[in-house]
This record gives structure tokens, sequence and C-alpha cells, in this order.
């Protein structure tokens, strides 16, 4: 999979027209998202959709960004997948983009994805454990379950958890939110 810097992507940018998906979530769009790219969620990405929408201009490269890099390898993946080999990753995302100075679009803030799943996860071992040393030993399991998903996320690198927050409605954005 090829990649490419922010500072390449900025004055290939310069020079012409490109490509550039953002395969982030709604809401880490609307709070920020490089100038002129395109919201095309990472869970709700089809390849050959965005292939078809391309009509005449088949053969020019996708450029994916994320918010570092490990999505939009994801999604660049997808495409290669699909047969669609002109893809590129954008080496270190959004961050990176937005820590060159180059420009961004800022909306309304949320609480991170990530933050959520942190949230959410402590919660439920928490309460896990009060629960099994208060009411019932069997609770620990609960502790046991999340325990289990977290280390299944670290070694996948992919969250179920997170996926399920995403479709929540307070991380969902109206288009007239963008």
């Amino acid at each position: 999979m090829e990649t490419i810097t922010p500072e390449a992507l900025a004055a290939k940018s310069a020079n012409c027209d490109i490509e550039l998906i953002d395969v982030r979530t709604p809401v880490e769009f609307r709070e920020m998202h490089v100038a002129g790219s395109k919201n095309i969620p990472l869970d709700t990405l089809d390849p050959e959709a965005v292939i078809g929408s391309l009509g005449d201009a088949e053969a020019i490269p996708l450029y994916m960004i994320c918010r570092s890099g490990t999505r939009g390898g994801k999604a660049c993946e997808k495409f290669i997948e699909a047969g669609y080999e002109k893809v590129v990753n954008v080496e270190g995302g959004v961050l990176a983009w937005d820590a060159a100075s180059f420009p961004v679009n800022r909306g309304k803030k949320a609480i991170s994805l990530e933050r959520q799943v942190r949230i959410t996860a402590g919660f439920l071992v928490f309460s896990g454990a009060v629960l099994g040393f208060f009411v019932n030993e069997s609770f620990i399991a609960l502790s046991a379950f999340v325990g289990a998903g977290l280390m299944f996320a670290g070694i996948t690198d992919s969250c179920m958890m997170g996926t399920m927050l995403a479709k929540m409605p307070w991380n969902q954005v109206r288009d007239c939110d963008v």
C-alpha cells in the first residue's frame, strides 16, 4: 500500500485537484477536517460505489485520510480488495496535517470516540466489580467480558464497542451540521 506525507499531499493539491476521502465518523469530520475532503465513514465505505462515481476519472489516485492513519490504511485495503489499486494513505492522518499547519475546517467539538470507549469500558468494569462484590459474584463476569473485548480490540485493531458507540444518536450528524 502506497503512503504519502501531508507535506507531499499539500504540494500535490496545490498543483491539481485531488480526491481526498476522510474515513472517520461524521462527528469527527465535523469537528475538524481537511478543506476539500469528502466524508465517507469506514464502516459505510463501498469501494465499488466510489469507483463507479469517478466516471471517466477512474485512473486517478484516491487519497484516504483518517485521524492518525490506521483507518485510512484499512480503507486502502478495501479498495485494493475491490480491484482498485490507485489508493494512497495519508501518513499521520488529519492530526499530522493539522500539526503541519495546513488548512482545516473546524466545527463543533465532541468527545472523541476513543474517549467514549474508555469511559464506557471503565464504567462497565467498575460496575461489574462493584456489583460482583455487593450483589452477586456472577457480575464479575461483566468485568472479565469487557477486559477480553479490550484485549481483542488491541490484537485485531478493531473495536466493536467503538463501532457500536459510533452508531449512537449523539454520534450522528445531520447534513446541516457539517
